[in-house]
């Protein structure tokens, strides 16, 4: 009787309904790459200005940023707490280019904010996705950006120039600095791209470790080649010391990030989040540094963040779309 009962009871139960809203795994990781990459991009360039103007010795500033990086993933892998990928010749070989674009660009980035200040480096920073979108598209198989994404980009190049052309403060010191680095990151961002979806790393961590490590080698021949050494015979100042720690401490995060990001979105949108983080980066220079931009400077920032908002990443072309079907493995039935 106690089994009838039991099964009485079952079968008075009202069935339960199953779970259909599960929220997007895909979306919240996108999501989450590019709030991340987002916040540590804004305050990183603030950081490194304050770096190297408390500290005129970028080589050594990037030895400091990019080696802690390094020795921190590398001792979260050894202590279990995450996955790294261990050095091996054939994932160092393609990543060698990749270091030497990853340090060119950073090198050159902190080299324009030492001669120029950070609204002259954002006005050519803001306009890099026009090249890197026909980059996507010649090399990464992406279509070229449609009518509504072109115009956000041309929005995007407007109301940054706009922005500093009505800025009292904007100067045009560093221009050789900017120009050097507007080359180098276009070619960054597309490689860099390419190798995050080519060379298989066991977990993104992987990526942070190689790109960083190899970068120090020849920034440390750098430095050592621009006698940067010599000024630390003068003991730095507290202020010196912070500076270089905060970047430190966001180079790690933002490393992180910034790969995560690269291996979700493609290289133009990647490009278009990295620029209208820029926008939080010009509220924070006015605060800190008390430049203070007009009412015209003000609507060309509100252009900038809806440029970015209503950005669309261009979809794969459909014969690459294809291409990459065919090469799939077929799964028997």
């Amino acid at each position: 009787h106690t089994s009838d009962s039991a099964a009485s009871e079952r079968g008075n139960e009202l069935p339960r309904m199953k779970t259909t809203t599960k929220p997007s795994t895909a979306k919240t990781g996108v999501a989450v790459a590019c709030m991340g990459y987002m916040l540590c991009s804004s305050l990183m360039l603030i950081a490194n200005k304050l770096a190297v103007t408390f500290f005129a010795a970028p080589g050594i500033v990037l030895i400091l940023q990019l080696g802690l990086t390094a020795v921190c993933v590398k001792g979260a892998g050894l202590a279990g707490l995450i996955l790294v990928d261990d050095l091996e010749w054939a994932k160092v070989k393609p990543y060698t280019l990749v270091a030497v674009a990853f340090l060119s660009t950073i090198y050159t980035n902190i080299k324009t904010l030492q001669y120029a200040n950070v609204e002259t480096f954002i006005v050519f920073r803001a306009s890099t996705p026009i090249l890197v979108s026909v980059a996507d598209w010649w090399f990464l198989g992406r279509e070229l950006p449609s009518f509504r994404s072109s115009m956000c980009l041309l929005g995007l190049l407007l109301g940054a120039c706009g922005y500093v052309l009505f800025d009292k403060n904007f100067e045009v010191n560093g221009y050789i600095w900017v120009m050097v680095w507007y080359s180098v990151f276009c070619f960054d961002q597309v490689y860099l791209k390419h190798a995050a979806d080519t060379v298989k790393m066991q977990s993104n961590w992987g990526k942070v470790y190689y790109s960083n490590l190899l970068a120090c080698i020849p920034l440390a021949l750098i430095a050592v080649w621009n006698q940067e050494e010599q000024i630390l015979k003068d003991s730095p100042s507290l202020a010196a010391f912070l500076a270089v720690g905060l970047s430190c401490v966001l180079g790690v995060a933002m490393s992180y990030f910034a790969w995560l990001a690269r291996s979700l979105i493609s290289a133009t949108y990647f490009t278009v989040v990295g620029n209208s983080c820029k926008i939080i980066t010009i509220v924070i220079n006015r605060v800190i540094w008390d430049k203070h931009a007009s009412n015209v400077g003000l609507v060309c920032l509100l252009l900038c963040l809806l440029c970015a908002y209503y950005y669309k990443q261009a979809p794969k072309r459909a014969d690459v779309t294809a291409r990459e079907q065919a090469q799939k493995p077929k799964v028997p039935v």
